[in-house]
């Protein structure tokens, strides 16, 4: 007959050695070398130059080198792609005049692709040093233009100073180079603002168009292109356009028009 296991006294419980405790123990520690040691050995392969910067596709550069944006962004140095970060790349790039903004891609295991969006020239414009510099339309200069560039001249009338003025009283002329409609912007010549920020446009004919403040301007554009269209204008007239209902024309021609 087998023998029945003797059931042991309280005393003899709590003098059992905790062998669960220990194994609950163990096992917490070799799963925590067990993660260090992954964590570790995935850092060392993520640094492996199988998974470093290799390629470096460039969508949308035009105006500076590819060998700049590689060096400036970092991404000449070959970084680990793990490194790599988009927005750090794009605040670095943004020292470039043309880079309006820049987005980056990761295409695992070793491809960056940078795409760069680049400010859109209105104008042109020479400035402290007479030196003709493409112009956007917040009236940043953007670079040096070729003085055959199929642009609008900005020209700042008595400058308080010889310093860059198209991003103080002068934006108003970038702002309205921005705005000509296709109509007849081929023609515009010169887009001459004053310190007070009035506007005028000096065509290629040559006829001068009055703007005054930009404001109101599409209808002050609907009033040029009407009086282009319909008018006979002489070289050396001034049309004002200041008040479209009331369309003035001063020179050769004087005559106003409602």
């Amino acid at each position: 007959m087998a023998r029945r296991a003797r059931r042991l006294t309280p005393v003899e419980e709590s003098q059992r050695p905790p062998r669960r405790k220990s194994w609950v123990r163990r096992g917490i520690l070799i799963a925590l070398v067990a993660l260090t040691a992954l964590v570790a050995g995935g850092d060392w392969l993520v640094h492996q130059p199988f998974l470093r910067v290799r390629h470096v596709e460039m969508l949308g550069l035009h105006h500076e080198t590819r060998a700049q944006v590689l060096s400036v962004s970092g991404l000449g140095a070959e970084p680990p792609m793990i490194d790599v970060r988009g927005a750090t790349v794009a605040q670095r790039l943004r020292v470039f005049p043309w880079v309006a903004s820049a987005r980056v891609t990761l295409r695992w295991p070793n491809t960056v692709v940078v795409s760069i969006d680049e400010h859109r020239p209105v104008a042109v414009a020479y400035d402290a040093n007479h030196v003709l510099q493409y112009v956007d339309a917040a009236g940043q200069d953007l670079g040096p233009a070729p003085l055959h560039a199929n642009l609008p001249t900005l020209r700042y009338l008595n400058p308080s100073s010889r310093t860059w003025p198209f991003t103080r009283a002068g934006y108003n002329a970038a702002l309205v180079a921005s705005r000509l409609p296709t109509a007849f912007r081929a023609q515009v010549s010169v887009v001459e603002v004053t310190s007070s920020g009035s506007v005028t446009l000096e065509m290629t004919t040559p006829v001068t168009f009055v703007l005054g403040p930009p404001t109101d301007l599409t209808d002050k554009f609907v009033s040029v292109a009407s009086v282009i269209a319909h008018a006979t204008l002489q070289p050396g007239d001034i049309v004002d356009v200041r008040a479209p209902g009331e369309i003035a024309i001063s020179g050769p021609s004087g005559t106003t028009a409602g």
